[in-house]
């Protein structure tokens, strides 16, 4: 069986996760599976609806700030309303939320401290402590598909990131659904899924990297199970 999968974002062969993402793809692939992906310029994408129809995933991937933030918002906004299996990681957990945070929970003006620093309502703010190529263990939630995939209460995982979720925001973003299903040990926000949907999880950390050892992402493995279960 023959899958395609978008790849949201700008390619740069130095960006580590862009380098292990093919390779987790292909880690990933079960028996019989082809894994075809391709990758999409967030500046390309004026229609999603009609530019990632024909795709089976979309992946919306690290290294941000991109080139068009309303390309990958409309590129999440599709992929969560056409109820297409949607994977963020890093970059695309934090266009996740703010894509949900605009069109879900009223907050129009919700923004990105890297971009939009002064803007009324700043979503994904600075972390207080970095994660720029550190590891960090991470609580997985009960019934999520994060700890599904992992079969483990606690995972580490790499991150190569300065920004995360606003913790004053957390109250109006959960109330319609997203749920934060991964965390910290001191309890900051790492992962979220929409149960509603299908496959709908983004995790700040950047569990691809995995492939770079040789091992297959669980989470990575999930996604493309998901293409084939009924919607």
């Amino acid at each position: 069986m023959q899958f395609q999968v978008a790849l949201v974002g700008d390619y740069n062969e130095s960006v580590i996760a862009h380098q292990a993402i093919p390779e987790a793809l292909r880690l990933a692939a079960g028996a019989g599976e082809s894994i075809e992906f391709e990758w999409i310029h967030t500046s390309s994408i004026r229609d999603a609806a009609a530019d990632l129809a024909g795709f089976d995933g979309i992946w919306c991937v690290p290294a941000s700030p991109y080139a068009s933030m309303e390309g990958a918002l409309e590129a999440i906004r599709y992929a969560r309303e056409s109820r297409r299996p949607f994977l963020g990681t890093c970059g695309g957990f934090q266009h996740a939320v703010i894509e949900y945070a605009r069109n879900v929970c009223g907050i129009r003006d919700a923004s990105h401290a890297e971009t939009h620093p002064n803007a009324a309502a700043v979503v994904i703010s600075s972390l207080a402590c970095p994660l720029v190529e550190q590891n960090q263990e991470i609580v997985l939630e009960d019934e999520g598909k994060l700890k599904s995939a992992y079969g483990a209460e606690r995972i580490t995982e790499g991150y190569h990131c300065s920004y995360g979720l606003n913790r004053e925001y957390e109250s109006l973003l959960f109330q319609k659904g997203l749920r934060p299903t991964a965390h910290s040990l001191s309890g900051e926000i790492r992962a979220v899924e929409l149960p509603s949907h299908p496959f709908f999880v983004a995790t700040l950390f950047q569990h691809e990297r995995r492939a770079l050892r040789g091992e297959i992402p669980p989470l990575v493995r999930a996604f493309i199970d998901s293409f084939s279960s009924p919607n």
